[in-house]
């Protein structure tokens, strides 16, 4: 139940801006969905194996309160870890918090839960409309990524960069040429090609990168961008709608 729980908030509210996320599970699957304060993301996930202990609908606010309680040392070893249950109006019992406990047992704190229709209120469901064609999807490499770091850092006056195709190499731009600028290959070789040349947050892509997990990232002419990580616990699927000018 930690690793999981570990795992959640290092992949929402370890971007620095998720704070709340909505938490739907049944006996077969569990799915997570949450979008940036700016609306600059989307986020749906998927467990590879469903948590029992998480059938229900119901909201996790305030993950900085819970990642605080997941790193207080007390906690680190043969730690009571709980999910306390509520009964709903219809009879079921939904999940309601968590409650932790050290090893000696003189050591405790909980974090509350949001309610279904709460959390259906406060967190609606934000889809990209229609569907979304894919027209290059690619693994990143490290030396891509840190290359991606390289020149952000290059061009720190710059928000955002132009995702382009050339010849087979997905290349991005950082700037105007008539003044500062950059420009790299970050993936050669693919068989896809983008007829438009939208502008991406530089920051969100690099928060993203970063997250620990095997990557797959994919981009629309249609002016979507996705970036996937697998946590090796769950899929998280990170969809970045474009710039607009």
């Amino acid at each position: 139940m930690k690793d999981a729980l570990q795992d959640i908030v290092q992949h929402t509210h370890g971007l620095g801006s998720i704070d709340l996320i909505k938490i739907v599970g049944d006996s077969d699957n569990t799915v997570l969905n949450a979008i940036t304060e700016d609306r600059s993301v989307i986020l749906d996930a998927r467990f590879h194996n469903p948590i029992p202990e998480f059938i229900g609908t119901f909201g996790m606010p305030n993950l900085s309160k819970l990642n605080i309680i997941l790193n207080i040392p007390e906690y680190k070893e043969d730690a009571k870890i709980v999910i306390t249950r509520q009964k709903m109006p219809d009879g079921t019992m939904s999940p309601s918090g968590i409650d932790f406990e050290n090893k000696s047992g003189d050591f405790k704190n909980s974090y509350r839960f949001m309610l279904a229709n709460v959390v259906n209120d406060k967190l609606k469901t934000v889809k990209m409309r229609g569907t979304v064609n894919w027209d290059i999807e690619i693994e990143p490499a490290v030396n891509s990524i840190q290359k991606l770091r390289f020149q952000a850092q290059a061009n720190s006056d710059e928000t955002s960069f132009i995702a382009k195709t050339d010849n087979g190499n997905l290349e991005f731009h950082f700037g105007d040429k008539s003044s500062h600028a950059g420009d790299f290959v970050f993936y050669s070789g693919t068989s896809g090609k983008l007829t438009t040349g939208h502008s991406w947050p530089v920051k969100v892509f690099l928060d993203i990168l970063m997250l620990p997990g095997d990557k797959m990232m994919r981009f629309s002419s249609q002016g979507a961008a996705q970036i996937a990580v697998d946590s090796g616990i769950a899929l998280y699927s990170y969809t970045i709608p474009a710039l607009t000018k």
